[in-house]
């Protein structure tokens, strides 16, 4: 397996979150370090990122939730460091009503598709992003996507706890990286 990099949203993922639940069941993940979580900063996110992947002994996968996803679209334009690819969770939609103010600086990432294999996990009934979003998204950055159902913002308000279906979708895109990095 690669090098997993655990990337929450605003606030961490706390103890309920499946991002903090498959991190402390799963010695190949660690999570990535910002300064604040609760007052993101576009910019020391970017850094902070820079620095995880660059600490990697080989390509990273990426595990993005919510504010996070919109970090990897802007850091991948910013860094020239690899990844194997991005596992995308809950596209956040800057644009919408219930988007953070306090993440205004992640407002508009880049429209153009991802150097890297990336995968979309969306909700039917997600507060930060609609599923017309995601598909927007998707099409934007070159992604793959799929709706798992109504689950709201893939969170810890889920009840999702380990998430076994997103380990399943994790263990499936991570298995078409291993492929394609084949000769």
């Amino acid at each position: 397996m690669k090098d997993i990099i655990i990337l929450p949203g605003i606030g961490g993922s706390g103890e309920a979150h499946w991002q903090t639940r498959w991190e402390k069941s799963n010695p190949e993940m660690r999570r990535f370090q910002p300064a604040d979580w609760e007052k993101p900063d576009l910019a020391d996110w970017i850094s902070a990122l820079e620095r995880a992947v660059g600490a990697s002994a080989t390509p990273p996968l990426l595990v993005a939730h919510s504010l996070a996803c919109l970090l990897v679209a802007h850091w991948q334009q910013a860094s020239s460091l690899a990844v194997a690819g991005a596992f995308l969770v809950a596209v956040p939609d800057p644009q919408s009503a219930s988007f953070p103010e306090e993440a205004a600086g992640f407002a508009d990432p880049p429209p153009q598709k991802m150097r890297f294999p990336t995968l979309i996990i969306a909700s039917a009934d997600d507060p930060f992003g609609t599923l017309d979003h995601a598909h927007a998204r998707a099409d934007l950055w070159g992604s793959g996507l799929v709706a798992i159902g109504p689950f709201g913002h893939i969170n810890g308000q889920s009840g999702l706890e380990e998430w076994g279906q997103g380990k399943a979708l994790l263990t499936a895109f991570s298995a078409g990286l291993a492929k394609s990095d084949r000769p």
